[in-house]
């Protein structure tokens, strides 16, 4: 008898775990692609994030892909988009707006949400940026991985070169004097680097802010490359190396920037703040971070990727994708994201959180890409922006590489940039 009712209770609980095998299994799956632009362990800590969400939803599977920089996420991911196989989200630049609305890609989350907590939820981000997420007024995109560009600095060079470590350059004026102290004579260490490959039209961003200055519009039809405060920005840049001398004339690489920063190459470099956490796990000497110095004012773009939910997607994925996203962004999950990464916090709600308010208590450079939003402005976004982008960038290396004067081919980027949007106005 004890063995029948062993046996029959042994069957009970095999066929009970088999109805919840069975119960587990996703009803809706998605898939994601994602970027990633500074390198590092980002893969990992992503699949951290997807398994957990996939642990609290296991009605839901996530299959995210890595899919390289942000250039290689928005083409693979619109090639999926055609190939019958389509993703369902991903994440891309946030200045893709533009060109995913015109090729009539993405759906904008104002269609998707329904009640009152989605709603306000749209609103519970920083504004700045969400200026990169809204045209029209309506809101496409969601911020993620997002970032600024800041300054860092090494604290250990600083006080070998007579500086005061904890007042690093707050103006051009002081950039340009401590690069000159920070620069070795034989040039095996500068004072100064700014990355001019990879994405030289958002540093540049952030010099002609500087200067009061910005690139563009907010309806993503006008530029304004040639504008006098522009060309003195990218003058000021050229003359870093070519005039002051304080950094490598011609192009710095973005990619091996922060290496060359690690090791000492130089002493400060301005790099996105998605670097933050591999630059504190790797020095090996004492640094600093700070917001950029200022011309006229401070000022940075902001920068990095945003969600974007697609249009050929089901009602049921619509609301899968939501809750992925909703889980990705929110305080929690956020606080933990800047924390491994270095990318900030994307709400107020997130600093608010006990793990990040601990964190910033004890490494206070983790605030400082939040606290310079104060001064941020949109990333360059618009229409035919891949093109316009380039015809930025193009002007930028050939008065870096000293091919054309400032002057001359910030006009012709210009004169490419009015003929591309003038149909959109």
């Amino acid at each position: 008898m004890i063995d029948t009712f062993k046996k029959t209770m042994a069957g009970i609980a095999a066929a009970a775990c088999f109805s919840v095998a069975l119960s587990a299994r996703a009803d809706t799956e998605l898939t994601m692609y994602y970027p990633v632009a500074v390198g590092g362990p980002l893969t990992q800590v992503v699949d951290g994030i997807v398994a957990d969400f996939m642990a609290e939803n296991p009605d839901i599977k996530v299959n995210a892909i890595y899919a390289g920089n942000y250039n290689d996420a928005r083409i693979k991911a619109l090639a999926a988009l055609n190939s019958g196989e389509p993703a369902q989200l991903s994440v891309m630049f946030s200045i893709d707006i533009y060109e995913l609305i015109e090729q009539d890609a993405i759906v904008a989350f104002d269609d998707i949400v329904s009640t009152d907590e989605e709603k306000a939820w749209l609103d519970s981000f920083y504004p700045s940026l969400m200026e990169n997420g809204r045209t029209a007024d309506k809101t496409w995109g969601i911020p993620f991985q997002r970032s600024t560009i800041v300054m860092y600095y090494n604290k250990d060079a600083f006080r070998a070169a007579g500086l005061d470590p904890e007042n690093p350059p707050a103006t051009w004026d002081e950039l340009v004097d401590a690069g000159k102290k920070l620069t070795s004579a034989d040039g095996s260490k500068w004072g100064v680097m700014i990355p001019s490959t990879g994405y030289p039209y958002w540093m540049f961003g952030a010099l002609t802010m500087q200067n009061d200055q910005v690139l563009m519009n907010n309806a993503g039809d006008t530029t304004y490359f040639d504008a006098p405060a522009t060309v003195e920005a990218l003058e000021f840049w050229k003359a870093l190396g070519s005039e002051h001398k304080v950094m490598p004339e011609g192009a710095i690489e973005w990619g091996t920037l922060r290496q060359n920063f690690l090791e000492g190459q130089t002493a400060i470099m301005w790099h996105s703040t998605g670097n933050l956490t591999a630059v504190k796990d790797n020095a090996t000497f004492d640094f600093g971070v700070a917001m950029l110095p200022a011309s006229k004012r401070r000022g940075t773009p902001t920068g990095g990727g945003n969600f974007y939910i697609f249009k050929q997607t089901s009602e049921e994925e619509r609301v899968a994708a939501m809750k992925l996203i909703k889980f990705m962004t929110s305080p929690e999950q956020s606080a933990a994201w800047s924390i491994k990464t270095g990318y900030m916090g994307v709400s107020p709600a997130a600093y608010e959180t006990q793990q990040l308010q601990d964190y910033v208590k004890e490494f206070p450079y983790a605030a400082v890409a939040r606290d310079q939003l104060e001064f941020a402005t949109a990333e360059l976004s618009t229409f035919q922006t891949g093109r316009v982008r380039k015809a930025l960038d193009d002007a930028i290396q050939a008065a870096l590489t000293g091919a054309k004067s400032p002057a001359e081919a910030l006009g012709e980027a210009q004169a490419t940039a009015d003929r591309l949007l003038q149909p959109y106005r």
